[in-house]
């Protein structure tokens, strides 16, 4: 019965991911707005919805290394896991924009994160204050006023439909209402389907005697993630890799700036078992597809560099 549910959430994961791209594609459309930052915005913070909860119930629990480890873990998984397997399927293009600006800032956080969690500014305990907190949420703030605000000036006008015009531009057509109905149900299809398929998923690998502690290090770190895998490999088989990039680099930020902003204001997040190798994984990740991208694409060499990192780190957790 498990392994049922497990396929049933799976194709659940799938269909919402499918709907939650058609809806947000449509309102990027009508509203002039570029398919990286509706990925990075709509479809980013949607599909972190995930992470947001963990985290923030986490903290109000008072387990700070379920709410640091649940964004470290994702914010890695997203990268070498997500974007090298995309990149296995589709050749991702990667612009000047995302060169200069939104991959240096998702380095930029990731740095600034580990920088706080190991106490390089106050030299409390392993704290990520309030105050670093009210930080985070003013970045992230400054983030979302100027990708949108530069996408505005850059847009332009989508010119008018032409006879055989073809499905990407038939989207244009679709009323607003049913547009911002497909993100609202997709986006409710894919918690619902990863909160279920994380569960089992833990009851199956408990029933195999897997350890609680590498359940939580890799299968809900992941499990919060399977948003994101859905909405980028569903956008990479539509050829919209620009969307697929902008929900991974639009997660992660969103997972540093916003969910610890968020969840250190529940309580100051104080965390013992994420290690230095933890957050240089993540950091090293973070930079990948500058590494990858500066051609102008991160190619399919590039996808199976960072899926065998991603190998290579689970080995590293599990072995340790």
């Amino acid at each position: 019965m498990e392994y049922i549910i497990l396929i049933v959430t799976l194709v659940g994961i799938v269909f919402g991911a499918d709907l939650l791209l058609n809806g947000s594609v449509a309102i990027a459309k009508r509203f002039h707005v570029s398919d990286f930052v509706i990925g990075a915005v709509i479809v980013g913070i949607g599909t972190s919805v995930p992470e947001l909860v963990v985290s923030f119930f986490g903290a109000l629990k008072g387990n700070a290394d379920v709410a640091i480890g649940n964004v470290v873990g994702s914010n890695i998984f997203n990268v070498l896991g997500i974007l090298g397997l995309t990149a296995l399927l589709f050749p991702i293009a990667i612009d000047k924009k995302n060169m200069t600006f939104e991959i240096p800032l998702c380095i930029g956080v990731s740095v600034l994160l580990t920088l706080l969690a190991l106490n390089f500014f106050n030299g409390t305990p392993a704290t990520i204050s309030r105050i670093d907190g009210i930080v985070l949420l003013l970045i992230f703030a400054g983030y979302m006023w100027y990708s949108i605000a530069r996408d505005k000036r850059e847009s332009t006008p989508i010119p008018p439909l032409t006879e055989g015009a073809n499905d990407k531009e038939m989207q244009c057509l679709m009323p607003v209402w049913k547009a911002v109905m497909k993100v609202v149900v997709g986006l409710g299809i894919l918690i619902v389907s990863c909160d279920m398929f994380v569960d089992d998923a833990v009851a199956i690998a408990k029933s195999w005697g897997v350890d609680d502690a590498i359940i939580s290090l890799t299968l809900v770190a992941c499990g919060t993630s399977l948003p994101e895998l859905a909405a980028s490999v569903v956008a990479a088989c539509k050829k919209n890799t620009q969307l697929a990039l902008g929900n991974i680099v639009g997660s992660n930020i969103f997972n540093i700036l916003l969910i610890l902003g968020l969840s250190s204001q529940v309580m100051p997040l104080v965390s013992a078992d994420i290690t230095i190798v933890d957050y240089a994984v993540m950091i090293a990740a973070a930079a990948f597809p500058l590494l990858f991208g500066f051609k102008g694409k991160i190619g399919r060499v590039g996808g199976a560099v960072m899926v065998l990192c991603f190998v290579l780190y689970t080995w590293y957790l599990i072995a340790g």
